[in-house]
């Protein structure tokens, strides 16, 4: 994997990139799809490939390891050729639900071992086993195996994790190098930068992250309830100390304006379940604001779902159409609002890009922010 800074925004420290993969360029600052399971919730990959057209798309080693099962995945020569999709994917490590199924598991400084919320058996993730599953599952992007601390969080339970997660990382390192590439194509592999809301922790994490000389760095345990003010805070003082000249990947961060004050604060990288989740319960984003499509003063109204949108469900059908589809409780109002926010999302980055490029970015941003506050 390469990385190319092509340019950066004078007034903010916003940068536009190029991420080269074997399958495929992204160019950064982009969205990543979120894929749990190999699938796009809604969205078919001809819709997801030719109208959403995200550069890359995420899946979960977690589910993936439980459904389909890597033998799965193996004898279908990864996750590439399971899903038919030939463009990059990125694996997150299992670490974040390691996080969010805390009644259901044990961390120890072996591992963690955790029950399945399919059916009840118990499973071991290890940062050996996380690296070996991630190898037959394939993605061109794979991440450490970490611990994603809560918040709020104690400032010892945080530090003691966050020296776990760095010798979890360096356990992941040396067993990679041990494992040989499968497919016929190679993988990248970001630690993973933790530290709670702490801003010794996370400089300490972040010189040890960047010290591990990796191709790329993510940072993990933020938006999980923290104020947005201490995600920035955290992100500004993680992105001072991570290479320039690498990409910087921040996970599972957030709301379309999260996600334009992070690319100020320098990320490269983003995902969210946000866009699609929140279409399936009729909330859309757009650019001058957000839309409750449950509404009722949208009964009647017959414009375009989003004059602006750039794929073919924002003016082939009316607000008035998808709002009677929700109250008719169809599936297809789930998924034309899924297939309009993920659009709407790689606009954002993609508008995000030019912006970046053309030295205007910041007074853009601004702009954006603002409209995008609005409840319409």
């Amino acid at each position: 994997m390469k990385f190319d800074l092509v340019t950066k925004d004078p007034l903010s420290k916003a940068r536009a990139g190029t991420l080269t993969t074997d399958h495929g360029v992204i160019q950064t600052p982009i969205f990543m799809p979120v894929g749990t399971m190999g699938t796009v919730k809604g969205v078919h990959q001809r819709e997801l490939k030719e109208d959403i057209n995200p550069d890359i798309i995420l899946g979960n080693t977690y589910h993936l390891y439980l459904r389909p099962q890597t033998e799965i995945l193996e004898k279908a020569g990864g996750l590439h050729k399971f899903m038919n999709w030939d463009r990059p994917i990125l694996t997150d490590s299992g670490g974040y639900q390691v996080y969010s199924l805390s009644a259901n598991r044990k961390i120890k400084e072996e591992g963690v071992k955790f029950k399945s919320h399919i059916d009840g058996s118990y499973h071991f993730f290890s940062p050996e086993s996380v690296m070996e599953i991630q190898r037959t599952i394939g993605a061109d992007i794979i991440m450490a195996f970490d611990e994603c601390t809560p918040y709020p969080c104690d400032y010892r339970y945080a530090k003691r994790s966050m020296h776990m997660t760095h010798r979890w990382l360096d356990r992941c390192i040396t067993h990679l190098e041990k494992l040989p590439f499968k497919y016929g194509y190679s993988q990248a592999f970001f630690p993973i930068v933790q530290g709670s809301t702490y801003t010794d922790l996370r400089q300490q994490s972040a010189e040890y992250i960047a010290n591990a000389g990796a191709v790329g760095n993510a940072i993990g345990g933020l938006s999980v309830g923290e104020p947005a003010e201490e995600m920035y805070a955290m992100t500004e003082v993680v992105t001072a100390i991570l290479p320039e000249d690498k990409p910087r990947y921040l996970m599972g961060v957030g709301t379309p304006i999260n996600i334009l004050e992070n690319i100020a604060l320098g990320i490269d990288m983003f995902d969210c379940v946000m866009p699609t989740r929140n279409a399936r319960n009729g909330m859309l984003f757009t650019a001058n604001g957000t839309i409750n499509i449950k509404n009722k003063k949208w009964e009647d109204d017959f414009s375009p779902v989003d004059e602006m949108g750039i794929t073919y469900v924002d003016t082939q059908y009316t607000k008035a159409y998808l709002r009677h589809l929700f109250a008719a409780n169809e599936y297809l109002g789930k998924q034309i609002a899924t297939i309009h926010n993920l659009g709407f999302y790689m606009w954002l980055v993609r508008e995000a890009r030019e912006h970046i490029i053309a030295g205007d970015f910041y007074a853009w941003k601004e702009k954006m922010v603002k409209q995008m506050s609005q409840r319409l």
